[in-house]
């Protein structure tokens, strides 16, 4: 997801997008990706959504394979080995900086790497790949509603109007359609998980205040999902004793390889890559390409259907998120480092 390790605040509380030039081994990649410049953005941009896509459709189809707390251990123990050759020259020489801010870092990395995930793949034990790729629209809208209540973010009325129209198509969904569930508050407990799944993202970003100033953005993410790895410990280790273990296999593994490096690594890569060529605001729409993504690879792999209810509130989520985002886009920028 972009928003987590792409926004900070400033000092007035404009919300910007920061893009990075990764470690230069890693810019073979970045130039092996970029082929012809008004094109390549927009390839990578496409692709982006796609993992992040792919990540739900592993977690929900892998489910009873792979135990939630595992999942999210693994996936983050696969993303340090591929980071740590490029991550570790700069941790030693950004050391002092995050000495000096550990405990902004453990914050973000709790919440950012260990409870927004693991909360995610619990989630999706319990409900459908196609609800998780939609509810998870909400987060843009999410984060101005929360930054709104604990941080005193201004909004404007047609805002306001904005949340409660995404709100709405969210409870749609988690109703699924039905006013009489939505009384009887009889929903889902998996969509209650994803929805405080992406609570926890977007209280992470709007944490990202506290982000070491200047701070290299390999070594952030680096050093977060340290913190992210030593917080989820305990939780694997106990799920482990209540005997819930992986049932190993090659699709096990290659999928935990999977999850480890495209959605976690090559899609960060991606998405900064683009950010710099083309700007935050155009980069953001192709986030919206994810439930698109995931609806298809749910009914082609799952065998899940996309239903009215469905349909409905996805409208209602991206109408909301363009109501509410019409004057956001006015302060958001990019700024290469």
């Amino acid at each position: 997801m972009p928003y987590a390790r792409m926004s900070s605040r400033d000092d007035n509380g404009g919300l910007h997008i920061e893009s990075t030039r990764p470690h230069e081994i890693i810019d073979s990649m970045h130039a092996a990706a970029a082929g012809h410049a008004g094109v390549a953005p927009f390839i990578l941009l496409t692709l982006t959504p796609f993992f992040w896509a792919c990540n739900w459709i592993i977690g929900r189809g892998l489910s009873g394979d792979i135990p939630p707390m595992a999942m999210t251990f693994y996936r983050w123990l696969v993303a340090l080995l591929i980071l740590a050759p490029f991550a570790l020259p700069r941790v030693r020489r950004d050391w002092p900086k995050l000495r000096a801010h550990w405990k902004a870092m453990l914050l973000l990395g709790a919440i950012g790497i260990g409870s927004h995930n693991a909360l995610a793949y619990l989630g999706l034990n319990y409900t459908t790949a196609t609800n998780g790729v939609i509810l998870n629209s909400f987060i843009p809208v999410m984060i101005i509603a929360l930054s709104w209540i604990f941080v005193g973010q201004r909004l404007a009325a047609i805002q306001m109007g904005g949340v409660g129209i995404s709100l709405a198509g969210v409870l749609t969904i988690l109703s699924g359609g039905s006013l009489a569930a939505l009384a009887a508050f009889s929903v889902n407990r998996g969509d209650l998980l994803i929805i405080l799944s992406m609570a926890m993202w977007s209280t992470y970003t709007i944490c990202l205040r506290w982000r070491p100033a200047n701070l290299d953005m390999i070594t952030f993410l680096f050093a977060l999902c340290c913190v992210g790895e030593l917080v989820m410990l305990p939780f694997y280790l106990g799920e482990a004793a209540l005997g819930r273990h992986i049932i190993w296999s090659w699709t096990v593994v290659l999928a935990l390889l999977g999850v480890g490096l495209f959605p976690s690594v090559v899609a960060y890569i991606f998405w900064n890559r683009a950010v710099e060529q083309v700007g935050a605001p155009v980069a953001g729409l192709f986030v919206h390409l994810m439930p698109v993504y995931g609806v298809v690879l749910a009914w082609l792999f799952l065998g899940e259907r996309l239903q009215g209810f469905h349909v409905i509130g996805i409208a209602l989520i991206l109408a909301g998120i363009w109501i509410t985002s019409r004057k956001q886009r006015e302060t958001i920028v990019a700024t290469p480092e």
